[in-house]
C-alpha cells in the first residue's frame, strides 16, 4: 500500500471521509523542525490533503498530515475547512513547476512538491472540488497554468481523444463507403454491358437462323 492509500485509510476512512487527492511536499522557506513528544528532533515527511466527507451536505477540508521518521503511521496536523481558502498561487503560469503557495483566512504556506506533475494534479483537483463544493466566495487562483485552469483538462483531453478516434473512424467508413459505391456502380455498369451484348448477341443469332 502507497503512502496516499494509507493516509486515505488511516486518517480519513475512520471519520467518513474521502480523500480526493493529496500531494507530498517540502516547505520552501525553511523553519526550525518542532521537538517531539519524546523531546528529540526528527525528520518527516509532509503531505497536503484534500478530502470530503461522505454525509450530506458534504464538507470539504484541507489538511496537512506528518510521517514521522521511523514510524509507520501518519499524523494529522492542521486542518482547514475549504471557504477558508482564500488563495491558489501556482508561481508559474507559463511552465511546469513543482512550487505553489496556500493563503488561508489564518496561515500561508509555501510549498515545493515532490514533482511539478503531482502538484499540477493536485491543484487541479483542489480547483474542481472549490467549484463544485463552494457556492459563495471561492478562493482566487493566480499564476495557474490554463491546463490546470480548464476544469477537468485530464477527462476533456481523454474525451477529445475519443471525438478523434470516432471522427477517424467515421472517416474511415465514409471512404470505404464511397469505395463500396464506387465498387458497386462498377459492378452495375459490367452487369448492364453484359446484358446489353447478350441481348446483341442473341439478337445476331436470330438474325443469321433466318
Amino acid at each position: 500500500m502507497n503512502a496516499k492509500s494509507a493516509i486515505s485509510k488511516e486518517i480519513f476512512a475512520p471519520h467518513d471521509e474521502r480523500m480526493l487527492g493529496a500531494v507530498q511536499v517540502k516547505r520552501r522557506t525553511k523553519k526550525k523542525i518542532p521537538f517531539l513528544a519524546t523531546g528529540g528532533q526528527g525528520e518527516y515527511l509532509t503531505y497536503i490533503c484534500l478530502s470530503v466527507t461522505n454525509k450530506k451536505p458534504p464538507q470539504a477540508s484541507i489538511t496537512k498530515v506528518k510521517q514521522f521518521e521511523g514510524s509507520t503511521s501518519f499524523v494529522k496536523r492542521t486542518q482547514w475547512m475549504l471557504e477558508q481558502l482564500r488563495q491558489v498561487n501556482g508561481i508559474d503560469p507559463n511552465r511546469d513547476s513543482p512550487e505553489f503557495d496556500l493563503l488561508f483566512e489564518n496561515a500561508f504556506d509555501q510549498w515545493v512538491a515532490s514533482t511539478a506533475s503531482e502538484k499540477c494534479t493536485f491543484v487541479q483537483v483542489l480547483h474542481n472540488t472549490c467549484q463544485r463544493y463552494l457556492t459563495d466566495r471561492k478562493p482566487e487562483f493566480i499564476n495557474c497554468q490554463s491546463k490546470i485552469m480548464g476544469g477537468n483538462s485530464i477527462l476533456h483531453s481523454a474525451a477529445d481523444s475519443v471525438t478523434s478516434a470516432v471522427q477517424k473512424a467515421s472517416q474511415a467508413l465514409n471512404e470505404r463507403g464511397e469505395r463500396l459505391g464506387r465498387a458497386e456502380e462498377k459492378t452495375e455498369d459490367l452487369k448492364n454491358s453484359a446484358q446489353q451484348f447478350a441481348e446483341t448477341a442473341h439478337k445476331v443469332r436470330l438474325w443469321w437462323d433466318k
